[in-house]
């Protein structure tokens, strides 16, 4: 008879017993064991079955991921709205610059235009001085000849490297701009018709402008008859002008940097007399014209100064000083 237990029925056939390895008997060591207990097959392990609300938390789980999902899609369609905008703000940023560079080219050239055609015309003067002159008078016309043909050819070779620059910057500016444009509308058609049109009319009124012989230099001054004339002056940037009205009294009344003290003034003929200080230097100008240039040089410019009445009326005249932009000590 066995001294280990019968296995169960049900545990499956018996596993072979493995002898297990004793260790070299000592003297204090147990006696040896005939046998280990029989090892039995594992029992199978079944999974339980799913719970029964696990197809409403899937329900859950999707419905979140849908509103998170609409979510990101409005985020995203706010960020599209407000590059959209950033666009039309660029573009006409851009477009207003491009119309400033197009209008101070315009004014530019024709600067330089009216400067070509001065040096040309004091060109011709000095050739018909050297064609007068003898001896060393033409050998000093001659001289004065060259200069200005030199100061005439640099003049010309300065506005045509302006001219090509400003082309350039204009081309390059159109080219960026039309890039834009085509992103963000029809906007700009509207604004080019309202810079056009201050255009034209700013060149239209220059064009008005009255020509006047300076009195000191000889050369051709474009004097302003009226307010808008005068804005006109201003747009081109080529002088300061110093608005005045004059009454007549005992003391003269400061304008920019002179005096003026008005003695007489007749409406019936539009003529007046006025005294004009400048450098701590007084002088008489009698009987002079509405609208004529009254030049007169000062130590802080090398270029005349200009003063235009526009206006008489009874001990009462108006207009303005035309003062050079560069101010210096002339030598």
């Amino acid at each position: 008879m066995s001294i280990f237990p019968n296995p169960s029925p049900s545990s499956g056939p018996e596993q072979p017993s493995t002898p297990p390895t004793t260790p070299p008997p000592t003297a204090a060591a147990p006696p040896p064991q005939y046998g280990a207990p029989p090892q039995y097959a594992p029992q199978p392990y079944y999974a339980p079955p799913p719970a029964a609300g696990s197809g409403a938390w899937k329900t859950i789980v999707l419905f979140v991921l849908v509103v998170g999902l609409a979510g990101a899609v409005g985020y995203l369609y706010m960020q599209l709205d407000a590059v959209k905008k950033d666009l039309v703000k660029a573009n006409d940023s851009a477009q207003s610059r491009l119309d400033k560079l197009e209008e101070s080219t315009s004014v530019t050239t024709r600067s330089n235009r009216r400067t070509v055609d001065e040096l040309r015309d004091q060109l011709e003067r000095a050739r018909r001085q050297a064609a007068l002159a003898a001896g060393q008078a033409k050998e000093e016309a001659l001289k004065k000849v060259d200069e200005t043909r030199a100061a005439l050819e640099a003049a010309q070779e300065r506005s045509q490297k302006e001219l090509k620059s400003d082309i350039s910057q204009v081309k390059d500016a159109t080219e960026s701009a039309k890039t834009q444009i085509s992103q963000v509308g029809n906007d700009v058609t509207t604004v080019k018709g309202d810079v056009a049109a201050t255009r034209s009319e700013l060149e239209k009124t220059v064009a008005e402008l009255k020509r006047a012989t300076g009195e000191l230099d000889g050369h051709s001054v474009l004097i302003a008859t009226n307010q808008k004339e005068l804005q006109a002056l201003r747009t081109l940037g080529e002088r300061n002008y110093v608005e005045f009205t004059v009454h007549k009294s005992k003391m003269s009344q400061r304008v920019g940097d002179v005096s003026i003290l008005l003695k007489n003034a007749d409406v019936k003929k539009n003529r007046y007399t006025i005294e004009l200080t400048a450098d701590d230097k007084t002088v008489e100008k009698k009987d002079r014209g509405i609208n004529e240039p009254l030049q007169f040089m000062t130590s802080k410019a090398k270029q005349p100064y200009e003063l235009v009445v526009n206006d008489i009326k009874k001990d009462t005249i108006a207009g303005y000083v035309s003062v050079p932009k560069v101010l210096n000590t002339r030598n």
